[in-house]
């Protein structure tokens, strides 16, 4: 198989059912935006994550996967293309009982926190950022298809632990947080 196929080269490419469509389509984009937050995990865990956060963002990175199939992959009259999987609330719920697990080993916010810290804190910080992205070119499509509110919910809960888990990184390694406290002086 060649990686190439040269649909791209005029501006388009085919979704998951078949359907070519323009490189802007907003599927295109809000599936871009989960792959390139995919890579900034991919980068987290090589930037010194220790193995049980390693397996952890693996796990994510796979559901990440499955959250590119189900973007590209329409509900065309109510039904989707065979054997394309879907973001469950079981994946949410999953990532609610972790954001709880880590929180309670978190000390309480009391101001904001600037990113940065660790490498692998900083690059989960990116990550939430991305992820915030990721949620926010899925919104539209939500009007024309309803059945993607899960994924809605996943990027917004995935960008919560992607936060509580950047402090938790920050804390094991010992680099302390930089609190914005609403002025211009430190």
């Amino acid at each position: 198989m060649k990686i190439y196929t040269k649909v791209g080269d005029g501006g388009n490419t085919f979704l998951l059912d078949g359907v070519r469509v323009r490189k802007n389509h907003p599927r295109v984009k809000a599936y871009g935006d989960v792959d390139e937050l995919n890579g900034v995990l991919g980068l987290a865990a090589a930037l010194g994550a220790d193995a049980p956060l390693k397996a952890f963002l693996l796990d994510i990175q796979r559901e990440l996967f499955v959250l590119g199939a189900d973007l590209s992959a329409p509900r065309r009259g109510g039904h989707a293309p065979r054997g394309v999987p879907r973001i469950t609330a079981e994946h949410i719920a999953r990532l609610e009982r972790e954001i709880d697990r880590i929180s309670d080993a978190l000390p309480p916010l009391r101001h904001f926190i600037l990113p940065g810290g660790a490498p692998a804190g900083a690059a989960l910080h990116v990550a939430r950022t991305v992820a915030r992205r990721a949620e926010r070119s899925l919104t539209p499509l939500l009007q024309s298809d309803p059945t993607l509110r899960e994924a809605q919910i996943y990027l917004n809960r995935l960008s919560d632990y992607l936060f509580v888990l950047a402090r938790w990184v920050n804390r094991r390694a010992r680099r302390a947080e930089r609190e914005w406290k609403g002025s211009l002086i430190d």
